[in-house]
Order: C-alpha cells, then structure tokens, then sequence
C-alpha cells in the first residue's frame, strides 16, 4: 500500500506438547471463556435466517474455527478472501461485508475519510515476526548503523511505523537513510539481490530472510507495536439486533478458538498450511519464538490511546494528509460479553 485508500460510496511446541481439547457444547459455559454462553443462545433467538459476510485471510479466521472444530454455528457464514485491511475497509463501507480484520493502520484512514465502519476488539497477535533485519554480510549490527544504508520498508504499514520508531530512538530519521518502499515480495527479491542492506517487513517474509538468506534481526516489533489488531464491522450490522447477537455468538465462539490454537498449535499450523502452503515446520519456528500468545479482547482506553498515537505518527511522517481521531470508531458494545471472568 504506497498511498491513502479511498473508500467507495475495511512456549516451545512439539507434536507431543499437549493433548488434544475440543471446546464444544458444555464448554460453552466453562467460566474461563469469559460469558456463561452466547448471548444469541441465551436470548432463546433463532439466528437460522442470518447470515455473517466475514472478510478472512488464508490461513486465518476459517482455517482457526475449522481446526477448533467451532463451525457449528446457528448462522450461516459466508466467507470472503481478502488479502489486506483496506480491501476488508472498503467492503464494510460499501456493506459488502459484516465483520473484517487487519492491522491499526488501515484503521487510520478510515478515520480520516470517515468511513462506515467501527473497531469493536482487538486480537493479540506474535510482534516477534515483524521485524528489521540485516544482511550477514553488511556489517550492520544495530539501527543506528543504518544511517547512509539502503533500507527496504512498506510504505503505510505497521513496518513503517516500527521503523520509524526504532529509528527515532537511534537518534535517525527517514531522511538519515536510503529508505525504499517495496512491497513484500518485491523486497524479498531486491533483499535475495542484495540491493537492500537491511529491511523492516513483518510475517512470513522475515522468517524467509532470517533462516534462507542467513539475515540478522536489529530489532522486532515488540515495545514499538502495540500488538493490537483490531477486528473491523459494519455499523449498520452491530446496529440490528439479530446480526448483532450472531457476532456476539462469533466473537466468543472466535475467543474460544484462539485459546484452543495456544494450546494445540501443530493442529492449527496444519490448518495454516492446507491453506497457504507454508510448510509446518516454519510455522512451528514461528510459534516457538513469538512475543505472546493469541487472544481476543475488548476495547479498553489504552487499546484507543495506542492507536491514536499511531495516527499522530502517520501525520508526522506524512502518511495520513491530516490528523486523524480514532475514538468515534471505537465501539465497545461488546466490551461485557469478551471481557475475562
């Protein structure tokens, strides 16, 4: 993404590590989850006639709840492949789907340009896989020797943030290097090449610098990216009552999986990999070396303080073309039902 969206008129593991747990009927109500049942079940409604339009990635939402085993639904889903926030952004505002995902940044234009959609909770995701990494044979050790060097980044995204910060800290700026923006792949290339001395990328990419091309990790996401990925809706869905009590339904039925996958990896990564063929083993390199586990959570004040922070930066670095408030798409009706107990 190299420029604002417009929006129409979104512990280490082994295959032995854990037995197998299923989070199926009576686990429902199992206190832990966080709410007694689906707010959708416990309202006696019949939900037969609704169905959720859900923006998913491979190897994400789809894959999770069918390797959770949490599908059984009593609504009917209808899942849409997209492959980045704004494409989930731009569906929910044209009311082309219910529920999305992404990251923060997305999210920002969103609330430049006023979009149809809000933020309703966030999933905790690994910041150990976004990354700055150097070639093994630049002599770079640390982000300060990054000044005067070629540095691969994609424009707008949670990569340019980190680097920004971690640059910033270093007493850096981006006019202090050879920054170049590159899309994923075409940065994987040009970092093959050898035109790049370092990159700041963040998935599967790094994983890929870091164990084919032998790349040295200056620094990862953690303590510069909040870790916060908020899940998008459709206004007027969390606005109806039936749909709203479907994505209540969802939204734990999503929590659930997520806890499972902490406990049941391997079978996740499985999932993962039917999908989008990286192979297990990587995934399973990854797992071993997050930053967190997954989980699923309500909107608090610092989850909102965090993300404005991100739109302040996105100003200063020229990103957003004015400021940006976060807090009106923030929408904590949910908040009770995700909330621990």
């Amino acid at each position: 993404m190299t420029s604002a969206p417009t929006w129409p008129a979104k512990a280490s593991l082994t295959a032995s590590t854990w037995p197998r747990r299923q989070f199926l009927g009576a686990a429902l109500a199992a206190p832990w989850l966080g709410a007694a049942a689906p707010a959708a079940l416990a309202a006696g409604e019949d939900l037969s006639k609704v169905t959720l339009r859900i923006g998913t990635y491979k190897g994400n939402w789809r894959a999770l709840l069918t390797a959770a085993k949490l599908t059984q639904t009593p609504y009917k889903i209808e899942w849409r492949e997209l492959n980045n926030g704004v494409l989930h952004i731009e569906a929910l505002n044209g009311d082309a789907l219910d529920l999305g995902s992404g990251s923060e940044i997305p999210a920002l234009f969103a609330a430049r340009q006023k979009a149809q959609v809000r933020f309703i909770a966030v999933v905790r995701e690994d910041l150990n896989n976004q990354v700055t990494v150097a070639r093994k044979d630049s002599g770079i050790r640390t982000i300060a020797d990054l000044k005067g060097k070629r540095v691969g980044y994609v424009r707008a995204t949670t990569a340019h943030y980190f680097l920004s910060k971690q640059l910033a800290e270093a007493g850096l700026g981006f006019s202090d290097i050879n920054a170049i923006n590159l899309s994923p792949a075409d940065g994987l290339s040009a970092f093959d090449r050898g035109d790049l001395d370092a990159w700041a990328i963040y998935g599967y990419n790094g994983q890929i610098a870091r164990l084919k091309y032998g790349a040295r990790v200056l620094k990862t996401g953690v303590g510069y990216l909040s870790g916060n990925f908020p899940i998008y809706a459709n206004p007027k869905s969390v606005s109806d009552p039936l749909t709203q009590l479907a994505i209540t339904d969802y939204l734990q039925r999503l929590r659930r999986a997520y806890l499972w996958a902490n406990q049941n990896y391997l079978d996740y990564a499985r999932a993962i990999s039917d999908e989008t063929r990286i192979p297990v083993g990587d995934l399973i390199e990854l797992w071993n070396n997050r930053s967190e586990d997954f989980d699923l959570r309500p909107v608090s004040d610092k989850v909102v303080t965090g993300h404005q922070d991100v739109a302040d930066t996105f100003q200063k670095l020229g990103v957003l073309d004015g400021p940006a408030q976060v807090a009106p798409l923030w929408d904590r009706r949910f908040d009770k039902v995700l909330r621990p107990a």
